[in-house]
């Protein structure tokens, strides 16, 4: 096999489908990016059994047909070196000795054979579904959600994005049990009801490789696997198994304690503050009242404390609520909006922040986050 490549162009597409390698493997081949060129297209794959991505590279010049397997680091260590010229490869079929030849020299490494690289899953025809929606609708719903997810042992449900799909809008949830984050669009809509749980791993791919992709995502699902087809990538990923909590019961649906301040200015205030707090709580104390709020934090063990007081809009009792520092910010920093509403019953159950005001009718934002305990 021959072909000629872009060294710059190839090396971006081998650094986004590496992500999908794992550094722990125990398997030689998944440390190898599959290469395989048919009737003058190369199609290259990158694996750890659990997520796929595979991604199609122009050539010229093409020469025969095959694949050969080829060690991942060494192949990106020595591309990122290169400046842009054009690469001509050469692959012995037999031997399985690949050239890369440039103006000035050659680079020579050795392959593995291309058929022991795992095949890729095939979905089930009857239980397939299938949905197709605009790149920036599924990059905003992965990143207003992914970083609520769990990492939890021993309730792996947690440890992803819930995604349910209906005739009427879907729905993106992430949750932890301290934070849960729930993301809706409905201007996009599935012929029926469906849902699945993706991993963090391919969410996360997918939210970095997103913003580089104009145009509609195809995604295709069964109960064990999904295909997300995107311009120049796919990825195939296994599909968390179990039954996602009832979200919607956790959430308190009668607040009649509301606040309404500006995001950033909270969120600076939040960030100063938690400075003076305990390292071990990260606890900071709201103090609401008409039109003031007061973030405070101390630290006894260090004689330390801070408090910064906030103009706000506040419409119930006053009342004195803990958070954890760390998780408000969080979610102060995925809502999108200059002003946002925190509405609360009473200090031992979870708030619920919501932008104030809708700069896009279709898109609804909710955040939760769970008290703790002041005294």
């Amino acid at each position: 096999m021959q072909f000629i490549v872009s060294s710059t162009g190839l090396l971006s597409r081998l650094q986004a489908v590496s992500k999908a390698i794992s550094g722990k493997t125990t398997i030689p081949i998944l440390d190898h990016f599959l290469f395989d060129l048919q009737d003058g297209m190369l199609t290259i794959t990158a694996s750890d059994l659990e997520t796929t991505m595979i991604t199609h590279v122009s050539v010229e010049n093409p020469k025969g047909n095959g694949s050969i397997a080829l060690e991942a680091k060494r192949l990106l260590d020595i591309l990122k070196e290169f400046p842009e010229q054009p690469l001509t490869v050469e692959i012995n079929d037999e031997t399985l000795q690949t050239d890369m030849l440039t103006m000035n020299g050659k680079f020579s490494v050795v392959g593995a054979p291309g058929d022991e690289f795992p095949k890729v899953s095939e979905l089930k025809e009857e239980d397939k579904n299938y949905i197709k929606l605009e790149s920036d609708v599924l990059e905003t719903g992965i990143t207003k959600t992914l970083f609520a997810a769990a990492n939890d042992e021993l309730r792996p449900v947690m440890n992803g994005v819930f995604v349910a799909l209906s005739p009427d809008h879907i729905t993106f949830v992430a949750s932890d049990s301290h934070k849960l984050v729930k993301y809706r669009r409905t201007d996009v809509k599935a012929e029926s009801d469906s849902s699945f749980i993706l991993p963090k791993k391919p969410a996360s791919l997918l939210k970095n490789i997103l913003p580089q992709i104009h145009g509609e995502v195809s995604i295709e699902f069964d109960k064990q696997n999904a295909v997300f087809s995107l311009q120049g990538y796919k990825l195939i990923c296994r599909l968390t198994e179990g039954q996602f909590p009832n979200y919607e019961s956790v959430i308190p649906k009668n607040n009649p304690n509301k606040l309404i301040i500006n995001r950033s200015e909270f969120y600076n205030a939040v960030k100063r503050v938690s400075v003076f707090s305990n390292q071990a709580s990260n606890l900071v104390k709201l103090e609401l009242s008409d039109s003031e709020m007061v973030v405070s934090a101390q630290d006894i063990d260090f004689s330390i404390s801070a408090y910064e007081k906030l103009n706000c809009q506040f419409e119930g009792e006053a009342m004195e609520m803990g958070f954890k520092s760390v998780f408000l910010n969080e979610i102060l920093s995925n809502i999108s909006a200059d002003e946002v509403v925190f509405e609360l019953s009473d200090p031992g159950r979870a708030g619920v922040m919501v932008p104030f005001g809708k700069d896009f009718e279709p898109e609804e934002q909710l955040m939760l986050l769970m008290p703790m305990m002041l005294h």
